[in-house]
């Protein structure tokens, strides 16, 4: 559906529903103390299938020597193996800080409110919120932010520089470049610039949601923790019973007759669709999927 602007958008309060400030995102740093980046227990993929938790500290690649008895063979570095004809192993060290990625889905469906808040807005909040908590627990911060024309990746730092960076970068505004960027080249970008043992959040209404897109979540899922927060707003779920309703980003507008049962049916199904095709694939790879209406407290849907 096309995008709803409120009509008690009118004052700072109402801006605040529309566009979130960066001094909402930077308020949200002492309720964002008490929150906790647990979330559950992931399935490995990479151990036999069994159960295990992550410790929430990823393994750097140190160096490469000659294998002793005990190694494990699956650390065998073949290519210096081939190169120096003796068998070599991979030695990682563990990292200080485990990164903590955030993925920010600012496309146009995003600034959508019919009750609450843009979904945008909400994601811009959680996200705020589980940047301050990762610094607060000592992880490093990174992340992506994109809509149909762009892409950013933040590689992931400590500190509360790298909060206020991240902050910065989802409030300011920027120029749109020539591409279009659909939900699956963004998690391909993704699977790119995640490091293997991150803590990887996605932030989205997952409209667009498709086999490939699918496909890089679980390539994630093998190396890195992932957390999928769906951002919806009410109407989406359940329309009017009857009635014609005008929506307007200001640019365009539509009208949107309940009475028409077979378009309501189909525009249900869709929500639907995309809902369970969430909860089956969090449930299939072992994923914490988090649901949050814009009518809901962020710090309330985290916890």
């Amino acid at each position: 559906m096309p995008f709803n602007k409120p009509t008690d958008t009118v004052g700072p309060s109402g801006q605040e529903r529309v566009f979130v400030s960066l001094k909402t995102l930077i308020d949200l740093a002492k309720p964002a103390s008490g929150l906790n980046l647990r979330h559950g227990r992931h399935r490995s993929r990479q151990s036999g299938g069994h159960v295990s938790r992550f410790k929430g500290r990823g393994m750097e690649f140190d160096e490469a020597r000659l294998y002793q008895p005990g190694d494990d063979i699956r650390s065998i570095d073949w290519r210096v193996t081939a190169r120096t004809g003796k068998t070599h192993t991979k030695v990682f060290r563990e990292e200080r800080e485990r990164p903590v990625f955030i993925s920010v889905d600012n496309r146009l469906a995003m600034h959508f409110a019919t009750r609450g808040v843009f979904k945008s807005v909400m994601a811009a909040k959680l996200a705020g919120l589980l940047a301050w908590a990762a610094e607060y627990h000592g992880d490093r911060i990174g992340g992506q932010l994109f809509s149909e024309h762009e892409c950013r990746e933040l590689k992931p730092q400590n500190g509360t520089h790298a909060v206020l960076r991240f902050l910065n970068a989802l409030v300011k505004p920027v120029n749109p470049v020539d591409k279009a960027f659909t939900l699956d080249r963004v998690l391909a970008r993704l699977n790119q610039h995640a490091r293997p043992g991150s803590l990887v959040y996605i932030i989205s209404d997952f409209r667009g949601i498709n086999d490939p897109a699918e496909t890089h979540i679980a390539k994630l899922s093998r190396h890195c923790e992932v957390v999928l927060i769906f951002i919806h707003d009410p109407l989406e779920s359940r329309l009017p019973a009857k009635g014609r309703y005008r929506f307007t980003d200001d640019e365009r507008d539509v009208v949107i007759d309940t009475g028409d049962q077979q378009r309501l049916s189909a525009y249900h199904q869709q929500f639907e669709d995309r809902l369970q095709r969430l909860e089956l694939l969090a449930k299939k790879r072992g994923l914490a999927l988090i649901q949050c209406g814009t009518t809901e407290d962020p710090i309330d849907c985290l916890r």
